[in-house]
């Protein structure tokens, strides 16, 4: 039951319809005994500074995560910045502090990793694919070559800002060869789809699937639908696939922990 005295907490996306974070969080505060709530807010972009300060105000919130389309956008109206998501250049969650102040961090790719871990998809040497540019493809992209890939290439429709992102992985991760490429899977041993592609019926593929070998784990973000065109259609050429949702199961506490006051699990 909420109450005067219920912890708040939200999601901010647009748009919000697909997300699973409510679902997942509401749960945990549940079984944790947490008097707290975590609700979806639908803003686009234009409102995103004005919902910041309007945030700012609201002492019984606790904090929010942002997503897409927003994670880069997010960085820059926060107080503060976790190093980690300073590195990254995105943020996913955020923090509130007592006075006001609003503490940035980024789970999506700690999360995204700890996921493949959990179940049999240790991404250390394998040759990875990473589809997207923007701020969960960035973090994913982190946690990757801090995981020790043997190579990882980045894909994007803008080329120069693949390039960009795999200069800045490759400052923080000098043992590992990150470059810019182009979306064809050929010789990979894992395929990200760290895109928006596929969250609608009519979205296009975000790669020629023809090309995918049976070997190749392909693996997704997007939480819904759970088993994306682009995942069905792996599967039915034999390659093993990856849900979007493993990476939000796997970071969520790391969320709500960060978002209630704890240490900063991203730095």
């Amino acid at each position: 039951m909420i109450t005067g005295n219920t912890r708040l907490f939200g999601i901010v996306a647009d748009p919000v319809d697909q997300v699973r974070t409510p679902q997942v969080l509401n749960r945990l505060f549940e079984q944790r005994g947490h008097d707290a709530v975590l609700v979806p807010f639908h803003v686009g972009a234009d409102g995103l500074p004005r919902i910041f300060e309007a945030f700012r105000q609201i002492r019984n919130l606790g904090g929010f995560i942002v997503t897409v389309p927003h994670k880069v956008e997010a960085l820059a109206l926060c107080d503060e910045i976790e190093d980690a998501a300073r590195a990254i250049g995105a943020v996913n969650t955020i923090r509130r502090e007592p006075d006001g102040r609003l503490v940035g961090g980024m789970f999506d790719g700690i999360g995204f990793v700890a996921g493949l871990k959990a179940r049999g998809h240790d991404p250390a040497g394998r040759r990875v694919l990473l589809l997207g540019a923007g701020g969960a493809a960035a973090a994913i992209a982190h946690a990757l070559a801090l995981a020790g890939v043997g190579s990882l290439t980045i894909a994007n429709r803008t080329l120069s800002k693949a390039r960009e992102m795999a200069e800045r992985i490759a400052a923080s991760a000098p043992g590992v060869r990150v470059e810019a490429g182009v979306a064809d899977p050929s010789g990979y041993d894992m395929v990200v789809n760290a895109t928006s592609l596929g969250m609608r019926p009519d979205d296009p593929l975000p790669l020629d699937v023809a090309t995918l070998s049976s070997g190749t784990l392909v693996a997704e973000i997007i939480m819904k639908p759970e088993m994306t065109a682009l995942l069905g259609q792996a599967q039915a050429r034999g390659c093993p696939v990856h849900l979007g949702r493993h990476m939000l199961e796997e970071q969520a506490a790391l969320m709500a922990g960060f978002m209630a006051g704890g240490p900063g699990a991203s730095r």
